[in-house]
């Protein structure tokens, strides 16, 4: 088959490494089947399955018990709605909160996050970012050299 006759799905390309593209016939995802990527890669643990819209991309990420993000940010804004679990968040100067499931999470563009789950169970979360950039953000101290983890919950 040339490119001429190929679906246009499999023309279109993802601001994410491994995202799935929607539109074009492609409505309806079962989203935690689908691939796993690394949704924080140099400051997080967190990883799941990632679909992009044409302004919006959406994630259904984990983060293991013990594990998390360290202090980063990004340009595009975020809400995560926590479905399982209770992660230790830090936004801006605000103290840290726990965040149980059937919490929602608002971080601003361009501040500063951490949110790590607790010791006691793995965190899902559904989360929601604007595709003005990519689902990975940067490290608040430049160093891209992996995630958070707990003392006792050293890198696996």
């Amino acid at each position: 088959m040339n490119a001429e006759n190929q679906p246009q799905q499999a023309k279109q390309q993802t601001r994410n490494e491994g995202a799935i593209k929607a539109g074009n016939g492609r409505y309806i995802f079962r989203l935690a089947e689908l691939a796993r990527i690394e949704a924080g890669k140099g400051y997080s643990t967190a990883e799941g399955p990632v679909v992009e819209g044409e302004r919006m991309q959406v994630g259904l990420i984990t983060k293991k018990r013990g594990t998390g993000a360290r202090p980063h940010s990004h340009p595009n804004e975020q809400w995560t709605y926590v479905l399982k679990g209770t992660l230790r968040v830090k936004v801006a100067d605000q103290p840290e909160t726990l965040a149980p499931a059937g919490t929602l999470l608002y971080f601003p563009a361009n501040v500063v996050h951490s949110t790590v789950a607790t010791p006691d169970e793995d965190v899902v979360f559904f989360t929601v970012k604007d595709l003005s950039h990519g689902i990975i953000g940067m490290a608040t101290d430049g160093s891209m050299t992996g995630g958070h983890y707990d003392p006792g919950f050293g890198q696996r």
